[in-house]
């Protein structure tokens, strides 16, 4: 997997309820409404880069994992909680990695965090059973929610206020073109052997340590400007936020989604539409290639016109295709037919989460601002996603084996219009005052 501030010395009791001018409300960020162009900090195009890396492996076992899976004669119910359980780890771990990020800094967080997926990764590959797979991936949560939430509050704490969307989407796109490459060639290495995917996967990730070792030496965060420590928001500083209880509500939903049912279900119905090797990787990359195209332009929106629209946009668009994504399957429909629709569905639902997760992030990150340490409500926003990539694929395997594809993926598109309810009475976190000049900044 994985941007606004609020003032830095914010006021006791904050009103979150509506948006003003500046000033009167805290949780907005001002900016021009034609904003100069922001450089991107040397850090972040680091963490680009190792995100490229990260994903890349991670795409390539996406398509083969459920399979793996069945390979040690389990269901399709049994097959998803292989995904659940790596989700699991990560959610109960979060609460420590915030904890870990704000003792020991962010880089020996992120380096520890991925030699466990590694070492995890590599342990899959040789698994003996279903419950040895099960462990070793589950292990492997708690690496990924440390490198994670690390990574989550670099871009937090670097971002300028003005290009938070962009920073968002220029990070989603170095997973989504990893993510898009990935399951193509997971297709393919699984040919070879459905455990040669997860050795490829420890490689990837160790790769991607030395990145980040190497490119940020021993950097921790940036002190603040003033040299003063950063004060703590609370989480129930947070919550008084309708935009962070949005953001939580949509995390669920995106986790449920895009990390839960895409990752575990989608693949298998893949596979059930046409039971091929290639068909898994090849639906898992055309949504991803729908997401990158769409990270292209959807960050510098963000910044333009907000992130609420962009949010409630992209969850109906990604809801409406994934409740139609069952059809595929249709009885009625040839295999040429059936393949078109889940290519199709898959595309445009790939559209929607690259409308939702830049917006997403980037209000995230309005609310905690890049002078608070948000460590906890960080971490907290990242257990309602994997809380989602928890439950939706357990409860929507359960629908699959006992009412078929069709109804499963139904529900889904119903828990992404759910997700949207929130946003439509929250506040714009992003306000633009058009007269107040621009600074240039290097």
């Amino acid at each position: 997997m994985p941007l606004g501030s609020l003032p830095t010395s914010p006021p006791s009791q904050p009103d979150w309820g509506s948006v003003g001018p500046p000033g009167e409300n805290d949780v907005v960020v001002t900016t021009t409404s034609a904003p100069a162009w922001i450089q991107i900090p040397r850090e972040i195009w680091i963490l680009v880069g190792s995100a490229f890396v990260i994903a890349l492996g991670y795409g390539i076992v996406s398509p083969v994992l459920p399979a793996y899976a069945r390979s040690f004669d389990v269901g399709v119910a049994a097959a998803s909680v292989i995904v659940s359980a790596f989700a699991f780890f990560r959610l109960v771990f979060a609460p420590a990695g915030g904890e870990l990020v704000s003792r020991l800094g962010e880089r020996p967080v992120y380096l520890t965090g991925l030699v466990i997926v590694a070492v995890s990764s590599f342990a899959t590959a040789f698994a003996q059973s279903y419950v040895q797979l099960l462990l070793f991936r589950g292990l492997g949560g708690i690496g990924s929610t440390m490198f994670t939430i690390s990574a989550m509050a670099l871009l937090v704490r670097l971002a300028p206020p003005g290009a938070r969307g962009r920073v968002s989407s220029t990070y989603a796109s170095a997973f989504l073109i990893g993510g898009m490459i990935g399951p193509v060639l997971g297709g393919l290495l699984g040919g070879l052997g459905l455990h040669t995917p997860f050795i490829v996967y420890g490689v990837a990730l160790l790769v991607a340590a030395l990145v980040v070792g190497v490119g940020l030496g021993g950097a921790r965060l940036r002190p603040a400007d003033d040299g003063a420590e950063r004060d703590v928001m609370t989480l129930s500083e947070a919550w008084g936020s309708p935009v962070y209880r949005a953001a939580l509500a949509s995390g669920v939903a995106n986790g449920w989604t895009n990390f839960g049912v895409r990752m575990a279900v989608l693949p298998l119905l893949a596979t059930a539409v046409l039971d091929r090797p290639w068909v898994a990787g090849a639906t898992l990359a055309i949504g991803a290639v729908g997401t990158a195209a769409t990270l292209q332009f959807s960050g510098r929106l963000a910044d333009r016109v907000g992130r609420r629209p962009l949010v409630i946009v992209g969850l109906v668009v990604m809801g409406v295709a994934m409740a139609l994504l069952g059809l595929a399957q249709h009885r009625s429909l040839s295999v040429g037919v059936g393949l078109a629709l889940l290519f199709g569905l898959s595309t445009i639902s790939g559209v929607g989460a690259g409308l939702v997760n830049p917006a997403q992030q980037a209000a995230l990150a309005d609310v905690v601002g890049h002078e608070r340490n948000g460590g906890r409500v960080l971490s907290t926003f990242q257990m309602a996603q994997d809380g989602g990539a928890i439950v939706g694929p357990i409860l929507i395997g359960l629908v699959a084996d006992i009412l078929g594809f069709g109804v499963a993926f139904l529900v889904t598109g119903l828990v992404c219009l759910i997700g949207l309810v929130p946003w439509l009475t929250a506040p714009e976190p992003l306000h633009h005052a058009p007269s107040a000049p621009t600074e240039p900044m290097s």
